[in-house]
């Protein structure tokens, strides 16, 4: 099969050498979650030493997937080795904080063992934590060393820039410990209850993407921290019901309009404990989503964006000189999106920056003053991340979608002139780990139709390893199945502004003649997420699984969705649920089209803001959707948090109508069809509250839906039983309704 991508052709290979449909074995939902996973084994937390000599990953026991230990790959030796077995250091149940499975449930991780991990400055240490203690692992003597053993959880541990220490956060303060002595040294004092140092807080963990509140000096004299008083934001209890108990919190949770955490910056001078507080100005009602060192220890930089997101400063410290200033300012008639894209160059020589300025991410090049010296990339596509500099030979590397916005590939700019060079094969999706001078890069890649593979390579591309082939072989658990998968069709659609949806279908191999196909429309549509792309992805295979039941899967990005630019995503601004569900039905005018749908029996499925989408096109499109499922949806944009909520929307107090009309309520007498709603009765991201508020109103409109909630488990609706069952769930619950 050919797919075309943007003025080139890819070869998508759709059968395994030597394979052909009528041998093909069909996929079993059971199977989807189970063990060994489908897709294959890909390493986890792939990083390469600083020095570049091996990389590093996380990896899986055979009878247990999901307990990770730490290997390596030797590049000159060319062999994969056990580092650390985590069972040798910890067996049994892992006993975590409520702070820390909040913090992993933030980062999305659901694994035990060796969960992460960090490597010192010059290639010869390796720290990570394990039940709730850190430990640190030499090479040279192969041996993990137990560095903290106290009833307190040890968290976001992290090595100095020059090795000598080690610091973290224990019961809401700051500590420091030297690791050839092991001496410990508390840096902060008042953390407790509402007081939190050198921590995170809620909306910087789950909106912003800022898990830490410290930061090193580049010399290890001093640690950046903020103080967080979350005092003033509103104690609520949350409750998460189990299936033999309910456990209440008492939880400060900032509702859109109310109070946020207060954020000092402060650093501490690791010598005399003494702490320079740094002004961050006379309102107090903003955000601290950025704090970076430049390359010279006396200057500090953070990122203050204002309450509404539409300003923010890249602002200087120079702490010698107790002064600071303002290096640029970027504005937003509706929003601004943040970044980690800041890269300060050796002996101030200036700084790497990107924005969305032109309507487009792209990069710029300033001197230390903040004068702009050169753009580094232009054009209608976007530049994904800043991954690495080579000062040396002046190259700037970073992600990207110049060829097509299916597609994220490497690409090599100069600081000073030249034209941009794309460094990646096309016709794969290339997620990317840099060595530090940019020589070479880890190349974890995929299409529709390979499942990912990951290789070492030069910086020019040229393989240099297999780090894990992950071979379609007679070994490989997807291999029965494979021959059965057809890659889905990509395309294109016009928005009602003239603006390009890119959509993808799942279709059998061989349409039956004259037969209507049902279709479900799995969708996600909000911001910063897309779905259509030329990637592997294991959930992919549940799709791949409905078409084998008989359906059609369609996939639509939406306006709102993100890697396509501002422009793209500003129609959503102080309105959800309009111009997002409108996208969406142009994408099933589009299925009526075709000669093969069923143009009556059409569902929309989602998770999340998916399930928001899903009752909205229940609720407001009830004549082109017959039925839904939603999953953890949000009902009510005003029991959602300020950070989120408000860039999109704006504050309440200047946007109600807009809080109003995007809510699912105003719309609930549009039910038609069929309504199934699931939600994890323990989530702290989307709470529970968000399904029992809709809950009550169709029960007490006489409205029939179909409800199934999950005792335990948390947004993402962790773990084989519960996947398991869900999509058992979902699948009868299309079967009953679409055939």
């Amino acid at each position: 099969m050919l797919i075309k991508l943007s003025g080139f052709v890819v070869a998508v290979s759709l059968l395994l050498a030597g394979g052909c449909m009528a041998n093909a074995k069909q996929l079993e939902l059971e199977r989807l979650f189970a063990d060994p996973a489908l897709s294959g084994t890909t390493p986890r937390s792939l990083t390469m030493a600083p020095d570049g000599s091996r990389v590093t990953y996380l990896k899986g026991k055979a009878a247990d997937a999901n307990r990770l230990d730490l290997w390596q790959y030797h590049i000159k030796d060319g062999k994969h080795s056990l580092l650390v077995d985590a069972d040798s250091l910890v067996s049994g149940a892992e006993v975590l904080s409520d702070e820390e499975k909040a913090r992993r449930e933030r980062l999305r991780l659901f694994a035990s063992g060796i969960i992460s991990y960090s490597w010192s400055k010059n290639s010869d240490a390796l720290l990570f934590p394990l039940n709730g203690d850190l430990y640190y692992y030499e090479l040279a003597g192969k041996k993990a060393k137990k560095l903290t053993n106290t009833s307190e959880f040890e968290t976001d541990a992290s090595i100095s820039p020059t090795g000598r220490y080690v610091a973290f956060i224990r019961a809401q303060n700051l500590f420091v410990l030297e690791i050839a002595t092991g001496k410990e040294t508390q840096l902060t004092f008042d953390g407790a209850g509402e007081i939190k140092n050198g921590m995170a807080e809620f909306v910087a963990q789950e909106e912003m993407g800022r898990m830490t509140g410290y930061w090193w000096a580049p010399d290890d004299s001093k640690i950046a921290f903020t103080r967080t008083d979350e005092s003033g934001v509103a104690e609520v209890v949350r409750n998460e019901i189990y299936a033999d108990e309910i456990k209440l919190f008492n939880q400060r949770y900032p509702y859109t309009g109310t109070a946020n955490a207060k954020i000092q910056l402060g650093v501490v001078n690791l010598a005399n404990a003494k702490v320079q507080w740094i002004p961050l100005g006379d309102n107090d009602d903003v955000y601290l989503p950025r704090v970076q060192w430049s390359k010279n220890a006396q200057y500090l930089s953070y990122q203050w964006q204002s309450r509404n997101q539409q300003e923010l400063e890249l602002r200087l410290v120079d702490l010698s000189a107790n002064q600071q200033r303002v290096l640029l300012t970027e504005t937003s008639n509706t929003w601004l999106n943040l970044h980690d894209d800041l890269h300060f160059l050796n002996n101030d020589q200036g700084f790497i920056w990107a924005s969305e300025r032109s309507g487009y991410k792209h990069l710029y090049y300033y001197d230390f003053n903040g004068k702009l010296l050169r753009q580094l990339t232009a054009g209608a596509w976007v530049v994904d991340e800043l991954e690495a500099v080579n000062e040396a030979k002046g190259l700037v590397f970073f992600t990207g979608r110049k060829d097509t916005p299916l597609e994220r590939h490497l690409y090599q700019v100069s600081l000073k002139d030249g034209e941009i060079q794309r460094l990646t094969e096309p016709g794969f999706d290339h997620a990317l780990v840099l060595a530090k001078d940019g020589s070479s890069f880890i190349d974890n890649f995929s299409n529709v139709s390979t499942p990912n593979k990951v290789a070492l390579r030069a910086i020019d591309g040229k393989l240099l390893t297999w780090l894990e082939q992950n071979a379609l072989d007679n070994q490989h658990p997807l291999t029965p199945y494979y021959s059965a998968l057809k890659a889905p069709r990509f395309g294109t659609l016009t928005a009602e502004d003239g603006q390009t949806l890119h959509y993808r279908i799942f279709e059998p191999a061989a349409l039956e003649p004259g037969k209507k196909y049902p279709v479900i429309v799995s969708v996600y549509g909000g911001p910063h997420a897309q779905r259509v792309t030329n990637s592997f992805s294991p959930r992919d295979l549940y799709l791949h699984y409905l078409v084998q039941q008989g359906y059609l899967v369609f996939q639509l990005d939406n306006r709102g969705s993100y890697n396509r630019g501002k422009a793209f995503e500003d129609p959503i601004y102080k309105k959800l649920g309009d111009v997002e569900l409108q996208d969406q039905i142009r994408g099933v005018e589009y299925l009526r089209s075709l000669p093969y749908v069923a143009a009556d029996n059409i569902a929309i499925y989602g998770h999340s803001y998916g399930g928001y989408m899903a009752i909205m096109a229940m609720f407001k499109a009830s004549d082109y959707f017959a039925a839904g499922v939603s999953g953890a949806p949000v009902t009510d944009w005003a029991l959602y948090d300020t950070h989120y909520t408000e860039r999109y929307l704006g504050h309440p107090a200047d946007n109600a109508q807009g809080y109003t009309d995007s809510a699912v309520f105003p719309y609930i007498d549009g039910l038609k069809g069929d309504l199934l709603i699931y939600h994890g009765m323990a989530d702290d991201n989307v709470l529970f509250t968000h399904s029992t508020k809709l809950y009550k109103q169709l029960q007490d409109k006489g409205l029939l839906f179909d409800m199934i909630n999950y005792p335990g488990s948390k947004h993402s609706m962790f773990g084989q039983p519960v996947q398991t069952h869900l999509h058992k769930s979902i699948t009868q619950f299309f079967d009953r309704h679409l055939k």
